[in-house]
């Protein structure tokens, strides 16, 4: 979902010329560090999962804990004027190379299957912004320590990878490490500069553990987020998700 809603925003940013780093000035690229080591979550952490999808989706973001001007988008390809899968299909060019890169910020249940319940919250701000937030909770701490680090695995082969979009345009990734405080019982944070014919959009992404549920937020646009502002919202989506105190 989130490589397709990319994509169409890297084609409305042609469309409309609004930002583009071939005039020579310095682009996105700039603002990327390299990639931390990978980050543990400890298999003891207690709390029970979300059985239910209905109430892990209650537990994630919602406009009252994104910065203003943000709203809920019900269906992001229908929003974004994408033809529905069935229809692309057979048309579909898009690609990854290394092909593992492809997963590079897929839902977490997709990263690391066998969740118990997992759940998705998409966000449009102004221009051409958006905010995704996913989690997916499963049977153990166990095994949400080990979807944690399935995904720093796969990151930490991706710093520089290439693909082309739906249409077989190409598209240049990028990735680098992001500072930032803990969030829930371990988290770990990076950055995605995706290029396209001279136009990029930055996504900021924190990857957090709370109990038995892993949580991956993005949040893509022209430039960086605000480093504050990304900061509270990954320590609310992470307190958010927290396991209730035992007793």
């Amino acid at each position: 979902m989130r490589r397709s809603t990319t994509a169409a925003v890297l084609t409305a940013l042609a469309v409309s010329a609004c930002s583009s780093t071939a005039d020579g000035e310095s682009g996105p690229d700039e603002f990327l560090g390299p990639l931390g080591p990978i980050v543990t979550a400890s298999p003891g952490a207690s709390g029970a999962p979300f059985i239910d999808q209905a109430a892990l989706r209650a537990a994630l973001l919602d406009v009252r804990d994104l910065p203003v001007g943000f709203a809920p988008v019900a269906d992001p390809e229908k929003d974004l004027g994408l033809p529905p899968a069935s229809e692309t299909a057979e048309s579909d060019k898009s690609s990854t190379d290394p092909a593992l890169c492809g997963a590079v910020l897929s839902p977490v249940a997709d990263q690391h299957p066998g969740a118990a319940s997992s759940a998705s919250a998409w966000f449009q701000g102004p221009d051409f912004t958006t905010i995704d937030q996913d989690a997916a909770s499963y049977a153990t701490a166990a095994e949400a320590a080990q979807a944690f680090t399935d995904i720093q695995t796969t990151l930490a082969q991706c710093s520089d990878y290439s693909g082309t979009d739906a249409d077989g345009v190409d598209v240049q990734y990028r990735a680098g490490g992001r500072d930032g405080h803990p969030a829930g019982d371990a988290s770990v944070g990076f950055r995605l500069v995706t290029t396209s014919d001279g136009f990029s959009l930055v996504s900021d992404v924190a990857v957090a553990v709370a109990g038995s549920t892993v949580t991956q937020l993005v949040a893509t646009g022209q430039e960086p987020i605000d480093e504050g502002v990304f900061e509270k919202m990954t320590q609310a989506a992470a307190s958010k998700l927290a396991p209730a105190p035992a007793g």
